[in-house]
């Protein structure tokens, strides 16, 4: 059953992609088989019903605001948040940086299993492309911004390993960075005092005795304040870069467009087997159910019955997630949100954990899928024929809570399965421009260089 996230969700907008897929669901049983193409047919014209899904698709638009994020939008933001995505300095052996784990060449992901800081990850790192559209962030929606979503890899241990006091040092220390975050955020804090601001003091709740905790709480509530604003200030830079990270424009949005306008060269952009696997993913597989809206995910978690991996520890998954995020400082509700009474502080206003949400982990965005291999918040299938493989089977062992009551095995053919993967691959969209992929020459923004 779907989670009393996307109930609550549907305030927002999601409801009516929702409800468009549940009439997917009760469709007559005969109604569904008749729409389902065998491997042998030409798919040519789809029905007033599927049509009308298929328009619910397509086209992506442009990515909700982030109310709590004042900077998104803001150029020089972008360029500085750029630069510090790729800088190596953000890590406590100055090798690592964001992009190590979402790397531009790999759809902003991996290609291993797991991802790899200065140790091992406990999960495959997700993509970054259209996470702007996203309401929750990280598998289990532990975080419920871009920005928030930086600050746990800067200071995770098996990640990055950085402090918020080392990183407003490197900011205050470094004259193009310094330069180029007062010209956003105004001044920095007098980093030059140690005794006030030491190197690396963070919050470590869970190791009161770990020296950084202990740095952390010996320093003044407000000097504490002080590098918060600056943590959160830099990582909100970082989320004005990534909002731009937007692949769109793929052969399915040009097909949808030719599909409404009657334009058969347009709706040539999907051959005939990636039109086979359209209709299979609106009827027999009933992708659409969850993967729905034109971001193609709904948003919401849901319990899939993966089974162990030698590499996996038991993940909770968003009944944990729940937890972390409602107890963050650096949720939508708090101190450094630039909005609190926004939708999303409405979001953790009506949070609430259930049973359901034992094993549950984030419906991915299926745009630029094919980009992003392995797949699953553990990196357990290689493929996309695998992954497909799966849901024709459901043959694997729950790990915790139990699986998705919607899931039921599909019974895909090999041929069924190879046109699924062909419709998947239509949702790779037009590369992103070449200088958003790497690290500008200055943290600088052009204008600020043009007019010193």
């Amino acid at each position: 059953m779907l989670s009393r996230v996307a109930t609550y969700l549907g305030i927002v907008g999601v409801a009516a992609a929702l409800s468009s897929s549940v009439a997917c669901d009760k469709a007559p049983e005969a109604e569904r088989s008749a729409s389902s193409a065998s491997a042998d047919s030409v798919v040519g014209v789809f029905s007033e019903r599927e049509k009308k899904l298929i328009e619910r698709l397509s086209p992506l638009g442009e990515p909700p605001v982030d109310e709590t994020n004042a900077v998104v939008g803001d150029e020089r933001a972008a360029t500085l948040g750029q630069f510090l995505f790729f800088d190596t300095r953000l890590s406590q052996n100055n090798k690592i940086s964001c992009a190590s784990c979402h790397e531009p060449d790999h759809g902003f992901s991996v290609a291993a299993t797991l991802g790899h800081g200065i140790a091992g990850t406990p999960r495959h790192p997700p993509s970054l492309l259209n996470a702007a559209y996203h309401h929750w962030y990280n598998w289990d929606g532990s975080t419920d911004s871009l920005w928030a979503q930086a600050v746990g890899p800067l200071e995770s241990p098996v990640e990055m390993g950085f402090t918020r006091t080392g990183l407003a040092h490197l900011i205050y220390a470094d004259a193009e960075l310094r330069r180029a975050y007062e010209a956003i955020f105004g001044e920095l804090p007098d980093m030059s005092d140690a005794e006030r601001f030491p190197k690396e003091a963070r919050p470590v709740p869970a190791e009161p005795e770990h020296a950084h905790d202990r740095a952390w709480q010996a320093m003044a509530p407000e000097d504490r304040q002080a590098v918060n604003r600056v943590l959160t200030n830099v990582t909100k830079a970082m989320a004005a870069y990534q909002t731009k990270l937007v692949r769109k424009d793929a052969p399915f949005d040009t097909f949808v467009e030719g599909l409404s306008e009657g334009d058969e060269a347009k709706m040539a952009a999907l051959s005939e087997s990636q039109k086979r696997g359209l209709d299979l993913f609106l009827g027999k597989g009933n992708c659409v159910q969850c993967h729905t809206g034109p971001n193609f995910t709904d948003g919401t978690f849901h319990n899939l019955g993966l089974g162990p991996r030698d590499w996996l520890d038991k993940d909770e998954g968003r009944w944990d997630g729940v937890t972390k995020v409602s107890k963050s400082e650096f949720n939508a509700t708090g101190a450094y949100s630039d909005k609190i009474d926004g939708k999303r502080g409405q979001w953790i206003e009506f949070l609430t954990r259930t049973s359901e949400d034992h094993g549950q982990f984030k419906t991915p965005t299926l745009r630029n899928v094919e980009l992003t291999a392995p797949y699953m918040h553990g990196g357990h299938f290689e493929t996309l024929e695998e992954v497909v493989r799966f849901y024709s089977l459901l043959d694997e062992r729950v790990q915790l809570g139990h699986r998705e009551e919607m899931l039921v095995p599909l019974g895909l053919s090999d041929q069924e399965i190879d046109d699924v993967v062909a419709f998947l691959k239509s949702l790779t969209g037009e590369p992103l421009p070449d200088e958003l992929t790497k690290q500008p020459a200055s943290p600088v923004s052009g204008a600020q260089l043009a007019n010193p």
